[in-house]
């Protein structure tokens, strides 16, 4: 199970293309046709980051591509799963242990711990579906930066209000500079924003002023 550090990150719908190997366009509409909603979205889904998914998100959407990228299960299954399982959990995707037969899905019948399809009620006993972990570890890659980035600078629609940043972080080059022009030392930045190097700090004072003003 996901400790509470990692249950509460927020992350965006381009961090769940890569965690889930669904589609942004797919993640849209399954939002506007209500199969599955961001944990975090705004009632505004015109405004930039307006859909962030939780980490439970991510568990969810991954066992739901699972099942129709692996196994084949069809949409409209799923869709008829998902108002079955209703009843038996807030999150059936990741609350309760599934399995596949023949592109349907089965799940452990939590007042039994016996194993039937969903939808048609037959009992099977099946392997168990279990990608929480799996997610796990593809949220700790997404923390790891590219080495190709440190020491460069980005602009990205969806970070930071298309503020210039550090390139691989959420981290304003504005903001490195107002911190050395404070006076800080780069040992004090690096402790305030762990996830920069000392070759970005350097990146900033050497060339920081005339990026931000190009």
């Amino acid at each position: 199970m996901a400790d509470s550090t990692t249950a509460v990150l927020a992350l965006s719908a381009e961090h769940m293309e890569r965690l889930t190997g669904l589609t942004a366009r797919q993640l849209a509409y399954w939002d506007k046709t209500g199969f599955f909603r961001p944990e975090y979205a705004s009632e505004n889904r015109g405004l930039p980051n307006s859909r962030v998914y939780s980490f439970k998100d991510a568990v969810d959407l991954r066992t739901i591509s699972v099942l129709l990228n692996v196994h084949g299960v069809s949409l409209p299954h799923l869709k008829d799963v998902a108002r079955k399982l209703a009843t038996y959990a807030d999150r059936p995707w990741s609350e309760l242990k599934l399995r596949v037969w023949n592109r349907r899905v089965q799940f452990a019948e939590p007042e039994t711990g016996a194993t039937r399809d969903v939808v048609l009620g037959q009992y099977i006993l099946l392997p168990i579906i279990d990608v929480i972990h799996e997610v796990e570890q593809g949220v700790e890659k997404l923390k790891t930066r590219d080495q190709t980035k440190i020491g460069q600078f980005e602009k990205h629609r969806y970070i930071s209000h298309n503020k210039l940043v550090i390139a691989g972080t959420r981290v304003p080059v504005a903001t490195i500079l107002e911190y050395i022009e404070d006076g800080f030392s780069t040992a004090a930045i690096l402790k305030e924003f762990p996830s920069l190097t000392e070759a970005d700090i350097e990146a900033v004072m050497r060339g920081g002023k005339a990026a931000l003003a190009a």
